[in-house]
């Protein structure tokens, strides 16, 4: 999504008190940022918030990590955040926000971290073929989740995108994922609890019918092969 810079954003996110910046100094070790020991759930690419702060807010019980590429995203995200706990008067405790680039996210979070659930809410589809890998649902992104999430962890994906969801259907199958629910019509599925994000609610709102699975980590059974290199020597590009 394209968003005009905010000059303010950076700024107000290194005085914020649940933002890190230098998140790769946390990897293994994210548990010990929260106040209490309690199940871990991230999501990649928050955007501006609107979901990390309706689920930080209603589920105390959960630790949450969410993470975007840009700062004028976190920095609404800090702000939407800030205004959910301010309804009862307190500080977010169980949310943390940071900025990282999720190709790259093997770099901050590790084996040591036990998520037990991804978000991946209205990714950037990246429809053009040479792009599709850059797609957070692709396999070599699903390869690195493996990574962190723990056995049995769920990744819970929604999109408008009927081409993207199609295909991801495939990337989660070859990556050793097995979709335990699915509906192209999710809001006219019965499935509870939804929190909607701005993205869904606007495309909702145009008559776009929402995409939704949950996937669960099982035993990879086969390394996907993801990359040939010139020398023609089979590789993982991850």
């Amino acid at each position: 999504m394209r968003i005009r810079h905010k000059p303010w954003a950076r700024p107000e996110l290194l005085e914020c008190g649940f933002y890190i910046d230098n998140p790769d100094d946390y990897k293994g070790k994210w548990a010990e940022l929260y106040p209490k020991k309690q199940p871990f759930h991230i999501e990649l690419g928050c955007g501006k918030g609107g979901f990390m702060a309706q689920a930080a807010y209603l589920n105390r019980d959960i630790n949450y990590l969410a993470i975007d590429i840009k700062n004028e995203m976190l920095g609404l995200a800090k702000r939407n955040i800030v205004k959910a706990f301010e309804k009862t008067n307190e500080k977010p405790e169980n949310v943390i926000l940071t900025i990282h680039n999720i190709e790259l996210v093997s770099n901050m979070l590790g084996k040591e971290d036990y998520a037990e659930r991804i978000y991946i809410n209205f990714c950037n589809p990246w429809p053009r073929g040479k792009h599709k890998k850059r797609r957070l649902t692709h396999t070599r992104q699903l390869i690195q989740y493996r990574d962190f999430l723990v056995d049995g962890g769920e990744i819970h994906f929604k999109t408008d995108d009927d081409e993207l969801f199609e295909e991801s259907l495939e990337y989660f199958a070859e990556s050793g994922f097995e979709i335990v629910y699915i509906t192209r019509d999710l809001h006219n599925s019965g499935y509870e609890p939804n929190l909607m994000t701005e993205h869904e609610k606007m495309f909702s709102d145009e008559g776009i019918k929402i995409k939704f699975l949950i996937a669960k980590k099982v035993e990879l059974k086969e390394m996907p092969v993801l990359k040939k290199p010139k020398s023609g020597k089979e590789t993982i590009d991850v």
